[in-house]
């Protein structure tokens, strides 16, 4: 029977017996199935660092690949989570679900979710770092909330993020398998026809603006968004409701924009947006220049909690910035 015994060190220490049935596995797979609040990755990188030793042979010489045998008995040695380089600060959050593996909270409109460059605090991580202070059990070391999925700063609505390496590897995984439900309300321009479809195409980097995503011919990584449209607003605009199959750097905003329907307000992919604007009145033109942000709102997430195994479907109501939109247009 397999025993793991931490040990009462400032690091924590485990000691695991390899069982006659795992003889012939990855060092690596082994001890990540053995303690999987960490991920194999993680692992991986503490055998690398030499953190992973064999009781009676402390001078071989390990590698994440290599084959273990029944009767080993490893150590492992995990130091403690070194301090995330962003600072915690507090920063109201709106969280919609948390236990001790998992947060998802629903972002405001004009939060950056990462630092990066120009945004280098105020930020999402910022603010979940100081909300689940004494929580987070580190990512790959780092005392730090994994972040799997990003919403656009300007994009508000759910977003979930994990507390521990095997919750990250978990979430990141449905990720990548494209299993992760994620829906969208978004205000675009005109009347998508059909009004109900899908939108199929490559998304890279624009030849003609680095800054911008497009569709392209050639490279770039595969796109898919179903859309339907809930109902018309006024004669100029459409309540559409965006499903991603997979989630490119701002997917919705270049397919909408692809098919001719642009998202309202949206200042970097507007789609012939001033041809638009002049059919509207004085008025409308007057207080749509007072919207700051896309017309866009992550409505609902579904997953499979990586620990639990539990279904976890959540929603959001429409924030009130994109009722404030469809008031303005919702002129006949």
């Amino acid at each position: 029977m397999m025993t793991i015994m931490p040990s009462a060190t400032n690091q924590q220490s485990y000691t695991v017996p390899v069982p006659k049935h795992k003889a012939g596995t990855r060092l690596d797979s082994f001890l990540a199935e053995a303690l999987p609040d960490m991920s194999r990755t993680r692992f991986k990188s503490l055998i690398e660092g030499g953190q992973v030793s064999r009781e009676g042979d402390s001078d071989a010489v390990l590698g994440p690949s290599q084959k273990v045998k029944a009767g080993q008995v490893y150590r492992v040695d995990v130091p403690p989570a070194i301090p995330a380089l962003p600072q915690p600060q507090d920063i109201s959050l709106d969280v919609v679900f948390e236990d001790d593996n998992l947060i998802v909270i629903n972002k405001p409109a004009g939060l950056v979710v990462h630092p990066a460059p120009g945004h280098y605090d105020g930020t999402l991580v910022n603010a979940l770092l100081h909300h689940c202070q004494g929580s987070l059990s580190g990512i790959g070391g780092v005392s730090r909330p994994g972040i799997v999925h990003r919403l656009d700063k300007d994009t508000s609505g759910l977003l979930v993020a994990a507390k521990n390496d095997a919750t990250h590897h978990g979430l990141s995984e449905q990720f990548s398998a494209h299993t992760v439900r994620r829906s969208y309300s978004a205000v675009v321009w005109g009347m998508p026809t059909p009004r109900e479809g899908t939108i199929e195409g490559n998304i890279g980097r624009s030849p003609s603006n680095r800054k911008k995503m497009a569709m392209v011919a050639r490279g770039g990584k595969t796109a898919i968004t179903h859309y339907k449209v809930e109902r018309a607003i006024g004669t100029h605009a459409s309540l559409v409701t965006c499903r991603l199959e997979t989630g490119r750097t701002h997917q919705i905003r270049v397919h909408m924009t692809s098919i001719g329907h642009s998202l309202i307000c949206d200042p970097v992919y507007d789609g012939g947006a001033a041809r638009r604007l002049r059919s509207l009145s004085d008025e409308q033109k007057k207080q749509l220049k007072l919207c700051e942000y896309q017309a866009l709102h992550a409505l609902n997430i579904g997953f499979y909690h990586p620990i639990t195994g539990e279904h976890i479907d959540l929603n959001s109501k429409v924030t009130s910035y994109i009722n404030t939109i469809v008031k303005i247009l919702d002129i006949v």
